[in-house]
Parts: C-alpha cells; sequence; structure tokens
C-alpha cells in the first residue's frame, strides 16, 4: 500500500515525534522513509544593497542552512539505519515551506507524507499559522498527521 513515506522534520521537539513515529510505521508497512528538510531562504529585506556583503551573508546564511539540514538528517538516517529502515535524505532553501514539501515530496515519489503538528489551536494557527493545515488543504498525496 504505502511504500515510500516523506516525513518532513525541522529540528523541533515534535521532530523527534515524527522520526520515532514515522520509523515505528514505516517499519509496521515495510516502507523506505525520505527524511526532509526545508530550510528558509535569507529574506530579502536583511539582504544588503552592496553586493559584497550580500553576497557574504547568503554565503553565511546557506553553510548555516546546509549543516543545520545535514546534521538533522543524519540524526534520522541513524534512528531509521538502526531499526533496520531504508532511509533517503534531502533538503532545500525555499521561501514557502508548504509548496517546498509538497513539490519534494512528489519529485522523490513518495505515496504519504508523514508530519507533525503543534496542535496550537485556532489562536495559535492565527498567529503562527500552520503548514500541517495548508499541506492536508493542498496536497495530492495523503497526509498522516500525528499529535
Amino acid at each position: 500500500m504505502y511504500k515510500k513515506l516523506f516525513v518532513p522534520v525541522d529540528g523541533s521537539e515534535l521532530s523527534h515525534r515524527a522520526m520515532d513515529g514515522s520509523i515505528a510505521l514505516a517499519k509496521q508497512l515495510g516502507a523506505a522513509i525520505n527524511g526532509f528538510v526545508v530550510e528558509p531562504d535569507l529574506p530579502l529585506s536583511v539582504v544588503s544593497p552592496d553586493a559584497h556583503t550580500s553576497t557574504e551573508r547568503i554565503k553565511k546564511h546557506e553553510a548555516q542552512n546546509e549543516a543545520h539540514a545535514k546534521a538533522l538528517l543524519d540524526q534520522f538516517a541513524q534512528r531509521a539505519k538502526a531499526a533496520g529502515v531504508d532511509f533517503v535524505a534531502s533538503h532545500v532553501t525555499a521561501y514557502s515551506v508548504d509548496t517546498a514539501i509538497m513539490e519534494e515530496a512528489e519529485k522523490a515519489g513518495c505515496d504519504m507524507i508523514v508530519m507533525v503538528t503543534h496542535g496550537r489551536g485556532p489562536l495559535g494557527e492565527f498567529v503562527f499559522g500552520s503548514h500541517t493545515k495548508s499541506i492536508i488543504s493542498r496536497s495530492k498525496l495523503p497526509v498522516l498527521v500525528l499529535h
């Protein structure tokens, strides 16, 4: 049924739930996991008109994003390997987290997205937004939400 799970993580405490929950599910289904990190793109408001300063700031931001994504995905890969679950890691830098998750899940040939939610409620969603809610409403793939 489901053979390739797409699991976005961001390094928060909930990411560990996503890792553990998706690994347990993958073991039950005999599925593989594509662990994924979306790193935020540098906002245009911080990019300086001075080309040299902008280039340096962009390079530093990209290096930090790369290091964070690699560390997080390495941790996920180790957990999956210890459980005997096939694992592939990928990451991108993007302005729209929701769109990046949906596009990369389809591009990777995954058949389900597994996410966690903060469960902030209506006020929290209004203030902070909800990537999970947005993906549920827009994704062509089924989305399993862990709480």
